[in-house]
């Protein structure tokens, strides 16, 4: 019964969090776009949808449904932040985790009614050319904020290995930021690969949330573009792997 409860609860938080997106994207952000500046709006909407992801994830810290464990995390600015992905609200937490953020969003989501109009008016589709992602992204970086990306593309099931797409590494390749590698573990298979949204446990989840040490471009000597991406890549997925358990 009380998995059932709790199943049921999850259900309805992401019922709330569905119709909220939709007010947002189709009230909110057109109306945010007539009274504030240009020059102002990825501030001002990046601030706001920090401040609505950070309640929405707490909402099932305040119900009882997880609990968010945090070690060495601190706010940065201007990075790069990869991270794991084993479950669908883990860009929910880093979003209300690290202020100033935004994040590399799936060309599908463009398609989401729920979140469409939000991806276009925030964040960075991955659907872009390439020379026009990385003359935003240098954009973005150099004011100071974050962009996070989770370089195995999909959510990832535990003991599967894993593929880290270039992507994070071509980007720190072409604006010099540090890479923040971010491990996020989670004790249960919540909101994970082929698991409905309702296959929730009856106790308390845990999810754990680690910050490792940067990778900075001056780790590297490759004498090419592609050795140097493919260098970069791996720093990332040794780095998840040799401290997956270290949390």
């Amino acid at each position: 019964m009380i998995k059932f409860l709790r199943g049921v609860l999850v259900v309805i938080l992401f019922a709330v969090f569905g119709i909220c997106s939709l007010f947002l994207g189709t009230v909110i952000l057109p109306v945010g776009r007539i009274f504030i500046k240009e020059q102002k709006r990825r501030e001002s909407f990046s601030r706001l949808i920090h401040k609505l992801w950070y309640f929405y994830t707490h909402l099932f810290v305040w119900l009882g449904l997880i609990r968010i464990e945090l070690n060495n995390v601190e706010q940065v600015r201007g990075k790069i932040i990869v991270a794991t992905h084993p479950t669908f609200i883990d860009i929910m937490i880093l979003i209300g985790l690290y202020d100033n953020s935004l994040c590399l969003a799936k060309k599908e989501l463009l398609n989401n009614i729920f979140l469409k109009n939000i991806i276009k008016n925030v964040y960075i589709p991955n659907n872009v050319e390439l020379d026009e992602f990385k003359k935003i992204s240098k954009e973005v970086l150099d004011d100071g904020y974050n962009i996070i990306i989770f370089p195995t593309g999909t959510r990832t099931i535990e003991g599967e290995d894993i593929k880290i797409h270039k992507g994070a590494a071509a980007l720190q390749i072409d604006s010099g930021a540090d890479i923040i590698p971010v491990i996020i573990k989670c004790d249960y298979p919540f909101l994970q690969k082929g698991k409905p949204i309702y296959y929730a446990s009856d106790r308390l989840i845990t999810y754990k949330i680690n910050q490792l040490e940067p990778i900075k471009l001056s780790d590297f000597d490759e004498d090419s573009e592609i050795k140097l991406r493919k260098a970069i890549s791996e720093k990332i997925k040794n780095d998840f792997i040799q401290n997956k358990n270290i949390i």
